[in-house]
């Protein structure tokens, strides 16, 4: 498979010194979600639940979680950087350090939060590192950002159990993050369940195959 060259800067994290000024208002956004009609921005109703995945590009990453009954809304945006309000062509340059990543508000009565490890583990190939298939660069990183204790726990336990399916398969070890919620930065409207408002468009999202061990 033939992979574009992409400058190695822009495959690892900026020191603060190298990272964007960016800005001190947040960039422009949608507030409705076109899908589910639901507001993508807070307050969220009583008893929501809030995680933040990364797993390649946005695009295809958001359509895979609005799919899943029990999410109530989602978002695209930004995580884990040095820069604040980052724009698209910022993260894109490779210095500002952030994600591309996905906000999901779900209603733990109607889903579960191992149920959303089970998608994000399988929808994506948490083993390439500043990588995604095709897309390379720090922004296409695997890494699941959590809030509170309970959600810390079963997502070590689901890495761990993923992890060791992946061995069985004979695949690389997973390089995915997995850390506190940073602070989340949503991104430009046109972001915005992109693949709804452009079914045809772009999705770079593909799995090992490798399916979550029941349990």
């Amino acid at each position: 498979m033939f992979f574009q060259r992409v400058p190695e800067y822009k495959l690892r994290l900026p020191t603060p010194e190298e990272a964007l000024p960016g800005r001190s208002e947040p960039l422009p956004t949608a507030n409705a979600h076109t899908v589910l009609g639901t507001p993508i921005k807070p307050p969220f109703p009583d008893g929501m639940q809030q995680i933040i995945f990364g797993m390649g590009c946005f695009w295809g990453a958001e359509r895979r979680f609005w799919e899943v009954p029990g999410v109530y809304t989602t978002a695209a945006g930004y995580c884990g950087g040095l820069t604040p309000n980052p724009t698209y062509e910022e993260v894109c340059s490779g210095r500002t350090g952030h994600n591309e990543v996905v906000l999901v508000v779900f209603d733990p009565d109607k889903v579960s939060l191992d149920d959303l490890l089970k998608v994000f583990w399988e929808a994506h190939d948490p083993t390439q590192g500043m990588r995604q298939g095709n897309d390379m660069g720090t922004q296409y990183r695997s890494g699941i950002y959590f809030f509170g204790p309970m959600q810390h726990a079963h997502a070590e336990a689901s890495k761990a159990q993923f992890a060791d399916a992946l061995q069985e398969a004979g695949l690389n070890p997973i390089t995915t993050e997995v850390m506190p919620a940073p602070t989340f930065y949503y991104a430009e409207a046109y972001h915005q369940q992109y693949l709804d408002k452009n079914p045809g468009g772009y999705c770079g999202l593909g799995g090992t195959g490798v399916c979550m061990p029941r349990g």
